[in-house]
C-alpha cells in the first residue's frame, strides 16, 4: 500500500475563521473538503512544505506556526501521515488554483462540510485547543 507524508495547514484569519478547500471532483476523495497542504518533498521541512503547498494551491502567503497534531490513517487505497500545523494568513486573496472552491469558515460551521475520514481527528484537536 502506498504511503504519503503530508504537511497540512490550519490557516486562521484575524476574524478567527479557518480556510478550507474542496478537492477536485476527479481526484481521490473528490468533492470532499480539506485543510490545505500536500506531500513533503525530499529535503524539505514540514514548515517549508506547508508554505509552498499553500502558495501553489491557493496563491496566498502564510506564516507556519506551532504543531497541532500528527495523524496516521489508513484508507483502503493509501496510508497517510498528516503533520498538521496552525498557520496565520498573511496576504493575498485565496484562489482555487488546484481545487474546486475555497471558503473561510468558523469552527462552529465546520460540521456543515464533508471531510475525508482522517480530518475528523484534526477537527477534534482544534475543538480541544480553543
Amino acid at each position: 500500500m502506498p504511503q504519503k507524508t503530508i504537511g497540512v495547514g490550519v490557516i486562521w484569519n484575524e476574524q478567527g475563521q479557518i480556510l478550507i478547500d474542496r478537492r477536485l471532483q476527479t481526484g481521490v476523495l473528490g468533492g470532499l473538503w480539506e485543510f490545505p497542504g500536500g506531500k513533503i518533498e525530499p529535503g524539505e521541512t514540514v514548515e517549508e512544505c506547508i508554505k509552498r503547498e499553500i502558495w501553489e494551491e491557493l496563491g496566498i502567503e502564510i506564516e507556519v506556526g506551532k504543531h497541532l497534531i500528527t495523524i496516521e490513517h489508513i484508507y483502503t487505497h493509501l496510508h497517510v501521515t498528516l503533520i498538521v500545523h496552525h498557520c496565520d494568513y498573511v496576504s493575498g486573496t485565496p484562489q482555487p488554483l488546484e481545487c474546486d472552491e475555497v471558503r473561510w469558515v468558523t469552527l462552529a460551521e465546520i460540521d456543515e462540510f464533508p471531510f475525508p475520514e482522517a480530518n475528523a481527528q484534526i477537527i477534534a484537536a482544534l475543538r480541544q485547543n480553543v
